[in-house]
């Protein structure tokens, strides 16, 4: 339609090479939106907060094989660049880099990785014993190969948020490492990827894991005994979901806050629905006054 202009095509880097090239092209201050692609609204939300904030965006597509755990198939992921290239141009990304793991991992599996230490044994890295550790490890060396002035990541992923500012922190990175707020369909659903293997009647199951966090919110100001309470009884409702776990935790150190914290904490909770697991995470401000998600 004559007037509307077509979004610009970012450019596509594969290797260090054009990486670096694109990387000199850009101005201003630089953000980074790493995703592992089949991109969704949750990641152009992260796009778009980064394209209001700073002068150039960077996405990385890459899925990442130290991350993936056994019995985790990554071969099953889903691989849709055409589509997450078409995503990233609407929502002005100016570079993105989708590298093959011989590109990140040069000479195989690398020898020295990072550790996430204990944040990366709890919660998730229980399930899925060094997870952490990979998603770190290119972390690291994403930020390293990108360079940028901040790094989006979205608050749905909590714990993986946690660590990457301790990341960070610990190891002086100077990279701003912002969250971003859960984005989520319109029945209330947390926006990922895996949403699409649910089944028609395994979604009604799956939205128990929301309605369970705003029941727990609702709770707050009762505090933190009251809020768990809340939560679990909704889930105990739910046959069809089989919870991995359901916590109220320091938004800093994840041990679970004790009867009479007053504070922001955090209620997370992991299930599974079928074959799908899923995890979902709501900050509520416990003893001070209701907070509804």
């Amino acid at each position: 339609m004559e007037g509307i202009e077509a979004p610009v095509s970012p450019v596509l880097a594969r290797t260090r090479a054009e990486l670096d090239a694109a990387r000199a092209s850009l101005g201003g201050r630089v953000a980074i939106v790493m995703t592992m692609g089949a991109l969704h609204e949750g990641h152009a939300t992260l796009f778009r907060r980064a394209r209001e904030r700073y002068d150039s965006v960077i996405a990385t597509i890459f899925l990442n094989p130290l991350q993936f755990g056994a019995g985790e198939d990554l071969d099953a992921y889903p691989r849709t660049l055409d589509a997450d290239l078409a995503l990233c141009a609407r929502e002005g990304v100016d570079v993105v880099f989708a590298p093959t793991p011989d590109v990140v991992y040069p000479g195989g599996e690398p020898g020295v990785t990072i550790r996430a230490g204990r944040l990366g044994e709890i919660l998730e890295g229980a399930i899925r014993p060094g997870h952490f550790d990979g998603v770190l490890t290119v972390v690291a060396k994403l930020l390293h190969l990108t360079r940028p002035d901040a790094a989006l990541f979205g608050q749905k992923d909590a714990q993986q948020l946690v660590l990457i500012r301790r990341l960070v922190r610990d190891l002086d990175f100077g990279v701003d490492v912002v969250g971003v707020p859960t984005v989520r369909e319109p029945d209330g659903l947390a926006m990922s990827s895996r949403n699409a293997y649910l089944s028609p009647s395994e979604r009604p199951v799956a939205l128990g894991l929301a309605r369970a966090l705003r029941a727990g919110a609702g709770r707050s100001a009762k505090g933190p005994d009251a809020v768990r309470r809340a939560a679990g009884d909704v889930l105990a409702g739910e046959p069809g979901c089989r919870v991995d776990y359901l916590v109220l935790v320091d938004t800093v150190t994840l041990a679970e806050v004790p009867e009479g914290f007053r504070g922001e904490a955090l209620l997370a909770v992991a299930a599974r629905v079928g074959t799908t697991r899923l995890i979902d995470n709501v900050l509520v401000t416990v003893g001070q006054g209701a907070d509804v998600p």
